[in-house]
Parts: structure tokens; sequence; C-alpha cells
């Protein structure tokens, strides 16, 4: 029977509470194909210290101009200084700068650019640290610039009739958020990593999170953009237009470039109307096929109101119990699978009808076995809880293939079912961990590999798993990334399913804007290729 949460209070840990009541963690990076197959040893990156810069006379002239420009606190030169913008969420040291370049608005992104490009010396964007790719991290190498939109922080302007934000790019998602609940509207936008990632980030890898299924990815909800080129020139498009067709629409080449064909510094981003009210229920169900039909009820049923919709397995309703420990059951018997839903809207809807209306049809049809609603926003975020610990709990298993694919919303069971059988006849002892947003066919097909394997084994292990998995996905006409974006680290496998036709106007497109082959290079596609 479905029960309220009331009485689960004392078992929950309260997280940050943002905008719609929940903060996550972000999804940790793991196993890549392209970090670990040998045949690509340059997306490779050492677990290890940064090794030593190779700075030449030209390097130092360049380092000695941009300290002029920027100031001491502007260009950081010393390894300690950089030590956090070589590091992923997970920690790992993964390169060297040449230097770290700070500039503190778009006129000194462009000089830093500008000299740059007369220079010859390549360039890394770097936000918010919460890539997973590899795409903002600078290589081993030492010869990259890291020029970081950090200091790039100010809320420009709101228009809360027009329902806009301008913003520069280094300003924080999450602040984002606050400026606009301020003003009684609502950025939707929301990511695990939305305390820490940046708007240009979030631009950059045009990112997706929890609630696609309702507003899209990040490329539906930039309306005009503000852009340092690769040879220093400033594109200035800070449209607040919510209708124009003249012409081709530029700013979207720069919605998922991942920094390799400018810098974003600046952008208008679509606000909507403040929710004020949600609900939030944790559902059991039997089967993902049950999972895709109740997903159809609630689109028809909630309509447009359905803000998230989330497929979870048992097993990581384990892993968050084991990852925060004031977690318990919110229900009285283990379900195969789980559904972690919500609502929400603005004005006079009776959204608590609505819900009940659902799931009640759901029970009738025998797609929900069992439910926890929750009654309060309190409640709401304690329900969320789970879908956050998850993630830590994955985490504390070690190294694990970790993927961000999507495939059609109707193909799910089928695909999760024909991964399954091919995963687990390669790897018996393996154990799969299926998860993800429902509401855009995007899933987390991770795999933890078996307990008894060396280490020394596993990378090699997880890469064949990769390569199985990719075919079955190939075979749904499927993507090998939904959210994360390419890098470095999806590069290999990305250029495999290039047609030549696509390769050609990829990298016409690259020598177009970068001629030098200087904007973030060996990211999606090889250095130097156009």
């Amino acid at each position: 029977m479905l029960e309220y949460v009331d009485h689960l209070h004392e078992h929950f840990i309260d997280p940050v509470v943002i905008n719609r009541g929940r903060y996550q963690v972000p999804e940790a990076p793991g196993y890549s194909i392209a970090m670990h197959a040998e045949s690509q040893a340059q997306h490779r990156f050492p677990r290890a210290r940064p090794g030593r810069k190779r700075v030449n006379d030209r390097h130092h002239t360049l380092l000695d101009e941009l300290t002029s420009l920027l100031g001491e606190r502007g260009l950081l030169r010393e390894p300690e200084a950089m030590a956090r913008y070589v590091s992923d969420w997970a920690g790992d040291t993964l390169g060297m700068p040449l230097a770290v370049a700070r500039p503190a608005n778009t006129l000194d992104v462009a000089e830093v650019v500008k000299r740059c490009y007369e220079q010859g010396v390549a360039m890394t964007p770097q936000g918010g640290h919460s890539g997973l790719v590899a795409g903002a991290l600078p290589a081993a190498n030492g010869q990259e610039l890291v020029i970081s939109l950090e200091r790039l922080n100010s809320v420009r302007a709101i228009d809360a009739v027009n329902f806009t934000i301008t913003v520069d790019a280094g300003c924080i998602l999450e602040n984002v958020k606050l400026a606009a609940f301020e003003h009684d509207c609502d950025f939707p936008l929301s990511l695990g990593a939305q305390g820490s990632c940046q708007i240009g980030g979030n631009i950059a890898t045009n990112a997706g999170g929890l609630n696609v299924l309702r507003y899209g990815m990040m490329r539906e909800l930039v309306l005009g953009l503000e852009v340092v080129l690769p040879d220093g020139r400033i594109w200035e498009s800070l449209s607040a237009l919510h209708k124009d067709n003249r012409g081709y629409d530029l700013q979207q080449l720069f919605l998922g470039s991942e920094g390799t064909l400018g810098i974003v510094t600046g952008a208008v981003l679509k606000l909507s109307p403040r929710p004020t009210q949600n609900r939030t229920a944790l559902l059991g169900l039997p089967s993902v096929q049950a999972v895709i039909d109740l997903y159809g009820l609630a689109r028809r049923e909630c309509c447009d109101l359905l803000t998230a919709f989330e497929l979870i397995p048992r097993r990581c309703i384990e892993l968050a119990i084991e990852a925060t420990p004031e977690l318990s059951d919110p229900m009285d018997s283990a379900y195969p699978w789980y559904v972690l839903m919500e609502i929400a809207a603005t004005g006079p809807v009776d959204l608590g009808s609505m819900l009940e209306a659902l799931l009640e049809n759901g029970m009738e049809r025998e797609l929900v076995l069992d439910g926890a609603l929750a009654s309060s926003d309190t409640q709401s975020a304690q329900l969320w809880q789970f879908r956050e610990s998850m993630l830590e709990g994955q985490r504390r298993r070690g190294e694990h293939l970790r993927t961000d694919i999507s495939v059609p919303i109707s193909a799910i069971p089928d695909f999760v079912s024909r991964a399954s059988d091919v995963v687990m006849a390669a790897s018996p002892e393996c154990e799969i961990i299926a998860y993800g947003h429902v509401g855009d066919g995007n899933l987390h097909f991770n795999i933890l590999p078996p307990v008894s394997l060396a280490d020394s084994d596993k990378r090699t292990h997880l890469h064949d798993l990769e390569e199985r998995l990719f075919d079955v996905l190939d075979d749904f006409h499927g993507s090998i990334s939904a959210e994360h974006g390419i890098g470095r680290t999806k590069q290999a496998p990305y250029l495999a399913r290039l047609s030549p036709v696509e390769r050609e106007m990829v990298s016409g497109i690259k020598a177009l804007f970068d001629p030098k082959g200087l904007m973030n290079p060996g990211r999606i596609l090889p250095a130097k290729e156009h």
C-alpha cells in the first residue's frame, strides 16, 4: 500500500536544500575506453603528482606578459598554486598546465587568448572542475595554458517579465538558481554538481540533469551568448529574444563544443515561473517494462507537470543505505526496481490528488507494487537522498565502469535486458548497476568488476565489457554520451562511430573557428585534425 513518510524522518539526514529541495553529489568519473585502451596512450592520464613543466623562452615571454596584464593573482605559475586546477572530482591528478590564467572580465579573456594565438600556445578553458570526460583538464606535458573562468562570476541582469537572466560564464549554477529564485523565477537546470559547476561549462557540455524531460537540455535554455573566439576576437550575441529566425543559429555551434571553438564568457538564459509546490514519490515496481509503462501513464495524466522520473534498481537502494547509514528502507518490502518521480506546479493545482490518482491507476494495472509519498519539502528531500547517496555507495566500491548512454525511451527494457545478458555472459561474476533518467532515455549502465579479479586486470576487463556494451548500444541506434560529452576519455568510441561525412563536417567546423588548433586541442577530435 502507499504510505506517507512522516515516520521516516528520524532515519534520514537533511541534504542541502536548494530551490527544489535537494542537492546532489556529482556522478563520479570512472573507467572509460580511451583512458585505458593501450592503443590510445595519448588519452591516458597518470594518477600521480604533476610532472615538471617544459617552459621555453617563448613561454617565459608570454607568462611575463600575462602577469603584467592580469597581476600576480591573475596568473598562477607555481605547482602548489595550480594543484586544484589539475584534478577531477575523484581527486586524481591528471595533468600539468603551463600556468593558470584567471582573467576577471571578458576583455581580459580576449587579451589572454589573443596573445596565446599569436605565440602558438594551446589553451584549456576551465570552469568548475566537475566534468567527467577530461575535457577541461590540462594535458600532462605542461604545454597548455589553463584559462579559468572562476573570476567571471557576476549576474549581469535579470528580467522577470521577459523571464531571462544574463550572467557571466563563471557563475556557479547554484548561485544562478538562487538569483532567479529571489525574483520569483526558476532556472530549471538541475545537476548533481550544481554547487560547483559553472554556467560556461554547462553550456560547453550541453548539460542535462534531472529535469530534461520537462525543460530540455542546456541547448533549450540559452537565448544568447558572448564568446571569445580562438584568435581573441569577441563575438557578442547576448540576445534576450525568445523568437529569432535570422539565418544560421551560430550560438548553437558553441553548445556542446567543449571549449574547442571558443570560450563562452557570458550568456542570456531562459527562466521559468518558480514552482510553488511539488510532490515526490518513491515507488516499488516489478520490472523495467513496468517502469516504462508507468512513465507513459504519468506523461499523459500529469502532462507537463512531470519534472523528474528516475529509474533505480534495488542494488542502488542498498548502496545508498551502505553509504548513508542514517537511511533505511522506506517500504516494508524490497522490490526489484524503483521509480523516484516528482511533479511541480505554480498556482492552484491539486498536485496531491493528481499524484494519488496516478498511483492508484498504476496499482490497478499492477505496475506499482508499493510506494512512499512525501507530504512536505523536507520529506521530498529525504526521498531524494537515496538518489544522491547511491552514487557515493558506488564510488566506495572502487574502480568500475561508468557509462552515460541513451536509447529511445521505449527501448529501455529491451536494451537493459540484452546488454545485461551480453555483459553477464562475458563476466558472470561482475555486478550490473543500471539506473538513469527515464524521461530522456539516459541510462548510466555501470559495471562493478568481479571482486576476485586482480587490480592489474580490472581495466582491461572493463575495457572489454565496455566495447561489448557499446556494440549492443549500436544495435539500438543509441548514443555513447547522453550528457557528459566526449572530451578525451570518449574520443576513441566517438570517432569510431562517425561516418566519413560527419567527420568531414566536424573537422571543417573546427578548422573554420580554430585554424591553428590551439583551443582545447585533443578534445572531441584528435589534436590538429582539420
